[in-house]
């Protein structure tokens, strides 16, 4: 009995850091541990993992999970001391990907501290849900710069479950449907094998939201506002939507690949690494005029609406920024900047980067907290507005 509470309080463990470990998987990692015994610990480990791990991604958290959980190394002899869970011992080696979240799964609850996140939403009632809470009005329009680190985990976690920007269109290709127009090739094609059956095929265009690239301004001044928007593409990322990020400093980073990853903590640590100049200044006009000569024809296809995520103080000299702003027009379906400064009432266009950038974009939106991030898709279906009017 012992052995199945603590296998039982091993998978709450897992579960609380993010793994999905249900009762079907308890009882057949308890099934595991009786058929290989308890002689060999790395046995101990191979049967737990083949029965509650289900893709790759998950291997990491559960090694750490197992070091920091079953302490000991002669598992049989002190399996009543082994069992225990431990979260602050020096000597304990925990993979470093997933330290924090690991940690927070194993630690006891503290009542003090803010309620965890609801389970994710799928579509725009239950986001608007999240937001039902008390206690979380405030961290609706809070800004992002001025939070402090537990709201800022907290925005993290929401950022993640709101919905894509942009709705689904209709496409060219055609898909299996219960009912719409009758597919004639198929129709006949069944009709030949069964001749005395008239059981027609229908299809209807495929609905698909179109790709989405972002160019993501990660200089100092748009450090946090970055980050926790990094998180927001990850979560649309994960809901199968096509994304395509590239972060610019003082050059051009090309981080989609590492944002594939499953898990926040591990896409977001390999796009820091893999980014050389996070935290430096701005040259927007040369990282643009190198997205327009390498990626544009790669990643503009299909109608993509391209994501202009920066604040527009632009550290480049000759005036080239206003060129390669108009020539990435021409190559994308539509250019929304999206602007932390616009948070502030008033705000007016003097600097010389967001004058050239303003008359080559669609619009002009704020982002800056939960609330302009969940009212982006909204904001994006009204009528459109001229931004190069703010210039006047």
């Amino acid at each position: 009995m012992l052995l199945a509470d603590n296998i039982v309080h091993f998978s709450r463990v897992l579960r609380t850091a993010g793994l999905q470990v249900g009762p079907d998987r308890v009882l057949a990692a308890i099934a595991a541990i009786e058929a290989v015994g308890l002689d060999r610990r790395d046995d101990v480990r191979a049967a737990l993992s083949a029965v509650m791990l289900d893709r790759h991604e998950q291997k990491d958290i559960f090694d750490a999970a197992f070091d920091a959980f079953w302490r000991e190394p002669r598992l049989l002899e002190q399996l009543m001391a082994a069992l225990l869970p431990r979260t602050s011992d020096p000597r304990e080696h925990v993979r470093p990907p997933r330290a924090d979240r690991l940690a927070e799964a194993l630690a006891a609850p503290r009542h003090a501290s803010p309620p965890p996140a609801p389970a994710p939403a799928q579509d725009d009632d239950e986001v608007e849900k999240l937001f039902s809470f008390s206690e979380r009005e405030r961290l609706q329009r809070a800004d992002f710069e001025s939070m402090t680190a537990a709201e800022y985990d907290l925005a993290r976690g929401l950022a993640q479950r709101l919905p894509p920007p942009v709705e689904p269109v209709l496409r060219r290709r055609h898909v299996r449907a219960t009912q719409g127009r009758i597919d004639l090739r198929r129709t006949m094609l069944a009709m030949a094998r069964h001749p005395w059956t008239l059981d027609p095929v229908f299809t209807r265009p495929e609905r698909a939201v179109p790709p989405i690239v972002v160019l993501l301004d990660i200089s100092g001044s748009m450090d946090r506002y970055a980050r926790l928007f990094l998180h927001y593409v990850h979560g649309l990322m994960r809901r199968h939507v096509r994304v395509h990020v590239f972060t610019f400093g003082t050059r051009l980073t090309n981080i989609t690949r590492c944002l594939r990853n499953r898990d926040p903590d591990v896409a977001l640590k390999l796009a820091e690494e893999q980014v050389q100049d996070w935290k430096g200044g701005t040259r927007i006009a040369s990282s643009l005029d190198e997205f327009n000569r390498r990626w544009a024809r790669r990643v503009l296809g299909a109608n993509a609406a391209v994501l202009l995520v920066t604040d527009g103080l632009d550290r480049d000299d000759g005036g080239q920024l206003g060129e390669a702003a108009a020539r990435l027009r021409r190559e994308a379906h539509r250019i929304v900047w999206l602007n932390p400064l616009l948070r502030f009432d008033g705000f007016e266009p003097r600097a010389a980067g967001v004058r050239a950038l303003l008359p080559q974009v669609d619009r002009f939106l704020p982002v800056h907290n939960l609330a302009s991030l969940a009212d982006l898709g909204r904001a994006l279906r009204a009528p459109a507005m001229n931004p190069s009017t703010l210039l006047h």
